[in-house]
């Protein structure tokens, strides 16, 4: 099937996978084996959006395409005016436990599909309006009447917050005095009582006076803080929010009573997403099988692991994406076959060079490609590594050089500096064994033609 897509949503897609990168946008132009989870999940991210929460963990090993599950799982949530953000967990910039710095990230990867991250400004901005166009249109104060208007609208945010002003009553004052700022001109101290409200810890003395603010977000109010986003956000016409944490597995390697502080804090959000506490709310997270499973993760505390439990004894075939985790097998052949076919068609797609790319990286290229990169890495961690090298080594070239024919023109290099930790073992583990049945099957006799002695640059990658 073919897609319209723009030329500069196309090169940005180029751009990221040329780099390695998952691009922020644009993955259903190449989004391969996700017929299974479509129907499932966008219904549950409609449940999310109509006032209810949802939760689901997706689990799968290195290179089965987690982070761009999730991605391509938020622009699914922003086709239905959903706003999202993506963090990355860490064990020292946003540890789960400390919520505060979970919220901080939450709002710099804020975003929505017309506001890219972070977009808290113009989301406050479009609320604040709407909360205007309503006190015009339930007392008939005139927008001009700054007399009438200002404590109406002050009224209102109180009132739209009250829930949210339970455990952060701060939240709410911050943001009419952030109106009161804007109406007056005083863009610094507006611009830090917006940035006290997305948590950030370092604001002037002089903000927090002006809007008479004591103390800041901590653990204890940014559950309160997350209430008052979500009042925000459907507000303004986002009817939802969702949050993906991704890479939770590093919690593995955490403390041990930091860690069981941060899977406490899992358990926590769950539980108070399933008593209804944020309307809106769809939280996905991201791990490995051994975090689901290990001792060292969800099974380190047996609450949290009587939630996510989920039988995966069944042939994958059957799985469902009803279940709280969601099994991702990772790549085939024939899948990154069709992944490499997909990109090599959006990037041909309007390119003056279109008949010579799709001559020369034909179905047959792309193969053989991807085979060889899989044999180095092994199918399941090759994705990242065979798209880099279809696009900056091999489509940039024939697009660019007439005279370039990648079959005879191009020989596969990967160096150690161009892998991350799982590529570069994996890489070696597939040497290895290559290797070893390389000498099995000298040992076994040659002489007759039933093996071969495989060269140096078959079985090593350049690992220099």
């Amino acid at each position: 099937m073919r897609h319209k897509v723009s030329r500069a949503r196309r090169q940005q897609i180029i751009a990221a996978l040329g780099r390695g990168t998952v691009p922020q946008n644009g993955l259903d132009l190449f989004a391969v084996g996700m017929e299974g989870f479509e129907k499932v999940l966008d219904e549950e991210l409609a449940v999310a959006a109509s006032g209810r929460g949802g939760f689901k963990a997706i689990r799968g090993e290195y290179g089965s395409g987690k982070t761009f599950f999730a991605r391509w799982l938020a622009e699914r949530a922003k086709r239905m005016r959903m706003a999202t953000s993506e963090i990355q967990i860490s064990d020292t910039q946003t540890p789960l436990h400390k919520l505060e710095t979970v919220y901080r990230a939450l709002i710099g990867g804020l975003s929505t599909a017309s506001s890219p991250p972070s977009a808290l400004r113009e989301i406050v901005d479009s609320w604040l309006l709407t909360l205007e166009d309503d006190v015009s249109a339930a007392a008939g104060i005139a927008k001009d009447n700054r007399r009438a208007m200002v404590p109406a609208v002050d009224e209102l945010i109180e009132s739209r917050l009250a829930e949210a002003a339970q455990t952060a009553p701060a939240f709410a004052t911050a943001l009419r005095f952030y109106r009161r700022a804007r109406l007056a001109g005083d863009q610094a101290i507006a611009d830090g009582l917006l940035a006290w409200v997305g948590g950030e810890p370092n604001v002037a003395a002089a903000v927090l006076r002006y809007a008479n603010i004591k103390g800041k977000l901590d653990s204890g109010n940014a559950l309160g803080f997350l209430q008052g986003l979500l009042v925000v956000l459907r507000d303004c016409g986002h009817p939802g929010l969702l949050v993906v944490l991704d890479e939770i597995e590093t919690l593995q390697r955490m403390r041990s009573d930091i860690r069981e502080r941060s899977l406490n804090t899992l358990r926590q959000l769950i539980d108070e997403i399933d008593k209804g506490r944020f309307p809106g709310l769809y939280l996905v997270i991201t791990g490995t099988p051994a975090f689901y499973d290990g001792q060292q993760g969800v099974q380190r505390l047996t609450p949290l692991a009587q939630r996510l439990a989920t039988d995966f004894d069944t042939d994958p075939r059957f799985d469902t994406a009803r279940a709280v985790q969601i099994r991702l097998t990772g790549f085939d052949t024939d899948k990154l076959v069709q992944l490499g076919c997909a990109v090599r068609d959006l990037y041909a797609g309007g390119n003056p060079a279109e008949a010579r790319i799709r001559s020369l990286v034909d179905d047959g290229y792309i193969k053989d490609l991807s085979a060889t990169v899989a044999g180095r890495l092994g199918v399941g961690t090759a994705p990242r590594t065979f798209l880099r090298k279809l696009v900056a080594d091999v489509l940039h070239r024939v697009a660019d050089h007439e005279d370039f024919d990648p079959r005879r023109h191009y020989r596969l290099t990967i160096s150690d500096t161009e892998l991350n930790d799982d590529e570069r073992n994996a890489a070696r583990g597939t040497a290895r064994r290559t290797a070893g049945d390389t000498a099995r099957g000298t040992a076994g006799g040659t002489a007759h033609g039933a093996h071969r002695t495989l060269s140096a640059d078959e079985v090593e990658l350049d690992l220099t």
